[in-house]
């Protein structure tokens, strides 16, 4: 290679990131929301979901010290009411898993001292259990950008849009917060 490169552990190139993250998260975290009419329960669940996940993700100078045990104490809410979403059927595991990793990735955060938004790389959290929340994240990404990117039929081919609008747009906001969940397992 020739000339400057740059590092993703340049604090500018984390700041960034960090930043793009957390748009990412609160975007589909509001449109989730805009959905709860419509969609009920579910879309109750993701927009908790992606409004966390962009508040976990905000980068501090310094950690804050509230940060992790309120989000803790959020996900553990949310992770009961994916619990009572189970009753209608298994297709609600995957916010259980995703509230039940928001618990896990804010304990860590509480312990290690760090907060969440800055200061990732060093290892935090059980090595095994990350390992096996990367590669349910990684397969869960995969899986949705294949069935986004099968779910229009033909091109050209208009698409109906259901109770919660545009089925490509909420799975497209389903991948995008599990992209988001993915980056912040590998930057533990």
């Amino acid at each position: 290679m020739h000339g400057s490169a740059t590092s993703l552990s340049d604090p500018v190139s984390v700041s960034v990131s960090a930043w793009l993250l957390v748009l990412l998260c609160a975007v589909s975290g509001g449109y989730c929301l805009r959905r709860v009419r419509t969609s009920g329960g579910a879309a109750a669940a993701e927009a908790v979901m992606g409004f966390g996940m962009a508040l976990m993700a905000v980068p501090l100078a310094r950690a804050d010290g509230w940060r992790a045990p309120v989000l803790g104490v959020v996900f553990c809410g949310a992770a009961l009411h994916a619990l009572w979403l189970l009753r209608g059927g298994a297709h609600h595991t995957h916010h259980l898993v995703g509230s039940l990793t928001m618990v896990y990735m804010s304990l860590t955060a509480a312990v290690s001292g760090n907060g969440h938004g800055h200061g990732h790389g060093q290892g935090a959290g059980l090595p095994l259990l990350t390992g096996a929340l990367l590669l349910y994240y990684a397969g869960y990404v995969v899986l949705g950008g294949t069935r986004l990117l099968t779910a229009g039929g033909p091109a050209g081919q208009p698409v109906a849009a259901g109770p919660g609008g545009p089925a490509e747009l909420i799975r497209a906001c389903r991948l995008a917060m599990g992209m988001g969940m993915l980056a912040m397992l590998l930057a533990m």
